[in-house]
């Protein structure tokens, strides 16, 4: 077989290959995929005629999980073996579709009755991130969500959320309640004395406009952001800042 014959025989298998992973999905749902096998097909829609199932292995080899690699920056994703800027836009692109939608799912849904999505939502858009996000999660009277927002990127300490901004932001979205997430890069989910002080610093400035501070929760590395509420910590905040109030 001549190399012209023998680079034809191959892309015709590449395509059967791909097709059939077109039809498991369309058959079976995500959950009929491995992670290569979505990343390899995610892969083709930036390079559609070539074999990118090599290019796939690597990529969860360099960056442990589809989490990792969706979240990997265009230069990091670059650097593997294989991966071009038309790979590495498709990436950065479906990641981009799938946080639009889990936001958009949440507007207007009332928070208490969908705290799960929230968690898929901020689990989502916060964790295996390498550098720390505050975000606020707005609600009007009803607990409905009205939008939520990332109000700082970087190092989070007490003194690099200032109240008085985030009150404004609070303000300016018409919340009647707010609801506080940050992930750790580290992926532990305990809460630190700065954590717990930028709580009360935010629950006593809340308070003073009439507005609740419902919750804050800690994205780390499990299913399951940590909540102050659900670990009675909100409860604590309230009784230390009475007497303040």
């Amino acid at each position: 077989m001549d190399f012209v014959a023998k680079k034809k025989d191959l892309q015709e298998k590449g395509k059967g290959h791909r097709q059939r992973l077109r039809d498991k999905f369309s058959n079976r749902g995500i959950d009929s995929l491995n992670d290569d096998e979505v990343l390899e097909l995610l892969l083709t829609m930036g390079t559609p005629r070539r074999d990118c199932k090599e290019t796939a292995r690597l990529l969860l080899k360099e960056f442990a999980t589809l989490s990792g690699v969706l979240e990997a920056t265009s230069f990091e994703l670059q650097q593997v073996n294989g991966i071009g800027p038309k790979n590495s836009f498709a990436v950065h692109f479906i990641q981009s579709v799938a946080r639009r939608y889990l936001k958009q799912r949440l507007e207007k849904k009332n928070y208490l009755r969908s705290s799960r999505e929230v968690a898929d939502f901020l689990i989502h858009s916060m964790r295996d991130l390498k550098k720390e996000v505050f975000q606020a999660i707005f609600l009007d009277a009803s607990f409905s969500i009205i939008d939520s927002k990332i109000l700082f990127e970087g190092t989070l300490s007490v003194n690099t959320i200032y109240p008085r901004e985030f009150i404004k932001l609070v303000l300016s979205h018409h919340a009647a309640a707010v609801v506080i997430a940050h992930n750790h890069p580290s992926g532990s989910q305990q809460p630190s004395p700065a954590d717990r002080k930028l709580t009360r610093n935010l629950f006593l400035a809340c308070s003073l406009i009439d507005v609740q501070l419902l919750d804050h929760l800690i994205i780390g590395a499990g299913e399951h952001p940590f909540s102050f509420a659900d670990h009675g910590i909100m409860e604590e905040i309230k009784q230390e800042c009475l007497p303040l109030l």
